[in-house]
């Protein structure tokens, strides 16, 4: 079990402090994130991790609620939202910047 202290300051703004938690992770997921990261950057992968898996649990959200009141979206919606999620304005319709 590794306790580490979670500090996030990430791009969802909401998120400036920290606490400390104590998680128990799979050893093999957990020795492979910090040998990416190396010493001191593992609480800030898991913090970044955590802030994008909330952000598609909230991106999922919305798009229930807008396919229950709303028509389906077409073919050409689907891959202009995609471009705007990939920041490819190109294909979403707009010019590059």
């Amino acid at each position: 079990m590794y306790t580490q202290r979670l500090t996030t300051t990430g791009s969802m703004g909401t998120m400036s402090s920290s606490k400390k938690y104590s998680i128990s992770l799979p050893e093999d997921l957990a020795e492979a994130a910090r040998a990416h990261v190396g010493p001191g950057g593992f609480s800030s992968y898991v913090a970044e991790a955590l802030e994008q898996r909330v952000a598609m649990d909230k991106l999922r959200e919305i798009v229930a609620d807008f396919a229950t009141n709303n028509d389906e979206l077409t073919r050409e919606e689907v891959e202009a939202a995609r471009a705007l999620l990939r920041h490819d304005h190109r294909q979403a319709g707009g010019a590059a910047a």
